[in-house]
């Protein structure tokens, strides 16, 4: 570069350009100088640091290696090269390769500790016998190894040695030197293997398995740094069980706490431990173990402690990662030498909370449904009252007329409120459903097309069917929107493109299918399975995935209806549906529709069409019964429109009084079916005893089936629900008198 620069510093026609570039290059030349002579001083005092660490490990009767940060090695010692011989590699892990079985793991480890605590040791178990390895720091990026035979080094020495083992984060035995060996009469892998019961508590008597049969040790536990603990086998003794009475209540079927004043755990049961986990350890503070209460943790023991607490039970949460856990905790006050501590009784309460949660989750999606209904037929009274007088102003405009454009705005946006309504509906299994016998190969075959358009170029959308698969009945129209909605979903969750799957097939349940807290009973069913390859769904939110206005999607992506408007059609259908989902790897709805037995008994008898009618003014007296004036109004001018002589009343016991008058003769009666007062069947049913060749048209924004019974008593009535248009009603009506 230096070079580069002066060059260009000779060729430059300007005199402070080469006036610039030369200084540049100037400096560029002392810096590589002087970087150069700091890496030979570097070089020769890293060398002499060797040579002096070198000089005193040459003659030393155990085996010694220098390397540097990456292991390579410095300089060996003679009782190192006599050791390995030819086996001596460039590297203390390669050197070592042959004598154990994983040298980088446990090269690595001592290497963290030495950096931390200046040296570390370990003892390894090895097939020729047991070998004790230790680290220096012998200066920046130096350590010194030694290696050496454990029976040597225990013979230099009169302190007896303790049995102990070593174990990980994971439970796992990493090490156990001779003397733990010894007792245990073998090598064991984890603890299970070496304890009868676990969790292992520190400072108590466990049950171990040895060799030789069952043996009772007292287990002292010391951090060995790293996640790691060293437990200690000790004679258990006559005087252990004196000295410490809590000893008494390890092994009680109940998991108890002794909690100090302060409210830091002072001792603790096996079962505690157990129930709480591995964050339990002496002289933790309760708030840190649980949560949950509503209140300070500090007041609540400080309460029990004087005695103000009237219920001394509280369900907290355990602060456990791996899995949630409720407990019921009972304090009980007690005085050890004068001293005020409490005693926790701790009772598993996860299963209790998670019925109470099913609970409360249930009654809630029944208030939302029973608000969802109620705000449904109140949308359609005001849908029906808004798209009905556009409907009349469309009359009195042409597509030439400039607001023409609004009014149909205003009634296509309608229409779309409508919809949405429907979905309210659907959620609430309140809609009206249409039944009829289906196969779902014929279904799917016409579905084929716009599902095809929704998914995009990107997905393949792949379908398979039963070849022997058996009719349902269900209302084709929603079933059509539930499957839309499903592939709408698995489209959404592969952004980057991928494949979804509909699978139809027959299944046979022998026995009741229980999962997701619903039982299926047995029988056969037609399953249509709708899968993807997308993001998944986490299992916190898994269970939430049909409650409405839940989504996952980003504002404005969602309204949080799709799924909610599926779990209501399908079961209104009689059905259920599942959801299974893993992160990363996909989801898959699972639909069960019971198989209809005798598709023959339901098919509806084939009418001949009847030539259409049309209508003329005057040809008929219609009684209009509707408690929202605007719906009224926009009823009563649309039948008017089309000649009818309209009679209107805003209540049941207004249309009763106007029928007293005997001389009166109406044809059609078109009335709401709830009312404040006298709903629409009872006062019809009345109406009926006196004028019974009078037709019935029944509307409401609630479903058909909320009455259906009522309906089927009532003779020549028929069902036009809310929202409808002008043409709908004034062709009902029509139908009703011809």
């Amino acid at each position: 570069m230096a070079l580069v620069l002066g060059g260009l510093a000779l060729v430059a026609p300007d005199l402070t350009a080469q006036r610039a570039l030369l200084a540049a290059a100037v400096a560029l030349v002392a810096i590589s100088l002087t970087l150069v002579v700091l890496a030979r001083r570097f070089e020769r005092g890293k060398a002499a640091r060797v040579a002096n660490i070198f000089a005193v490990i040459e003659k030393d009767s155990a085996t010694g290696v220098l390397t540097d940060l990456e292991g390579t090695v410095l300089a060996a010692n003679t009782a190192a090269r006599t050791r390995f011989g030819d086996g001596m590699s460039e590297t203390l892990a390669a050197t070592l390769s042959t004598t154990l079985a994983n040298p980088s793991g446990l090269l690595f480890r001592l290497r963290g500790r030495a950096d931390e605590d200046g040296a570390a040791r370990e003892d390894i178990a090895t097939r020729r016998g047991h070998l004790r390895l230790s680290v220096h720091l012998a200066g920046p990026e130096t350590y010194l190894w030694r290696l050496e035979d454990i029976a040597a080094a225990a013979q230099a020495t009169d302190v007896p040695v303790l049995p102990m083992i070593l174990v990980g984060r994971d439970g796992a035995v990493q090490h156990m030197n001779e003397a733990a060996n010894r007792v245990v009469g073998g090598r064991v892998r984890r603890l299970e293997e070496l304890f009868v019961q676990l969790p292992v508590m520190p400072g108590a008597i466990c049950d171990i398995d040895a060799a030789e049969g069952p043996i009772r040790m007292l287990v002292a536990e010391a951090d060995a740094g790293l996640g790691r603990r060293a437990l200690y086998l000790l004679p258990p003794g006559v005087e252990t069980m004196v000295a410490d009475g809590w000893n008494v209540f390890q092994d009680l079927p109940v998991p108890l706490l002794k909690i100090s004043q302060e409210g830091e755990v002072q001792a603790y049961n096996r079962l505690a431990a157990g129930l709480i986990g591995v964050g339990l350890k002496d002289n933790v503070h309760l708030f840190e173990l649980m949560e949950g209460l509503g209140r300070s943790i500090n007041d609540w023991l400080a309460e029990t402690l004087a005695g103000r607490v009237a219920q001394q039970s509280e369900f907290l949460r355990l602060k456990r990662t791996d899995k949630e856990v409720f407990v019921q905790v009972t304090l009980n006050r007690v005085t050890e030498e004068g001293v005020p501590a409490l005693i926790a009784v701790l009772n598993d309460a996860t299963e209790l909370k998670s019925l109470e949660a099913q609970f409360v989750q249930s009654q809630k999606m029944q208030a939302i449904g029973q608000l969802a209904g109620g705000v449904a037929h109140d949308f359609n009274n005001l849908l029906t009252a808004i798209s009905g007088h556009c409907d009349l102003l469309l009359l009195r405009h042409d597509q030439g007329d400039p607001d023409f454009s609004d009014l149909v705005q205003i009634n296509q946006n309608a229409n779309r409120a409508a919809a949405l309504v429907g979905q309210l509906l659907a959620f609430s299994r309140k809609q009206t459903l249409r039944p009829e016998t289906l196969d779902m190969r014929d279904t799917l075959a016409d579905l084929t097309h716009l599902l095809n358009r929704l998914v995009g170029e990107k997905i393949t959308l792949t379908l398979s069917h039963d070849p022997v698969l058996e009719p349902i009945r269900a209302d084709k129209r929603q079933l059509e929107q539930v499957l839309m909605n499903l592939v709408v979903n698995a489209r959404d969750a592969m952004p980057q493109g991928g494949q979804i799957r509909i699978v139809t097939e027959c299944s046979d349940l022998a026995e009741t299918l229980e999962r997701d807290r619903v039982k299926v009973p047995p029988g056969r069913y037609v399953t249509v399975q709708v899968s993807d390859d997308g993001v998944g769904i986490p299992s916190d939110k898994l269970q939430k995935v049909f409650e409405p206005f839940f989504t996952t999607k980003r504002t404005g992506e969602g309204t949080g209806l799709g799924l909610s408007t599926a779990y209501g059609i399908v079961k209104q259908t009689g059905g259920y549906i599942f959801v299974d989902s893993t992160v990363g790897t996909g989801t898959c709805f699972s639909l069960y529709f019971p198989v209809l037995e005798n598709p023959e008994a339901v098919q509806p008898a084939k009418q001949l069409e009847k030539p259409k009618v049309t209508a003329k003014h005057g040809d008929g007296v219609i009684l209009l019964v509707e408690d929202e004036a605007p719906v009224r109004a926009f009823a009563s001018r649309a039948l008017r429109l089309r000649g009818y002589t309209v009679l209107e009343a805003d209540s049941a016991e207004t249309a009763l009084k106007t029928l007293e008058d005997t001389s009166l003769t109406v044809d059609v009666f078109v009335t709401d079916v709830v009312m404040p007062g006298m709903d629409g069947p009872s006062w019809v049913r009345k109406a009926l005893e006196d004028r019974p060749g009078v037709r019935v048209v029944f509307v409401s924004g609630y479903a058909e089936d909320s009455f259906g019974e009522e309906q089927i008593k009532i003779p020549n009535s028929v069902f036009l629900p809310k929202p409808f248009s002008l043409n709908d009603l004034t062709d009902t009506v029509h139908s009703q008198l011809h």
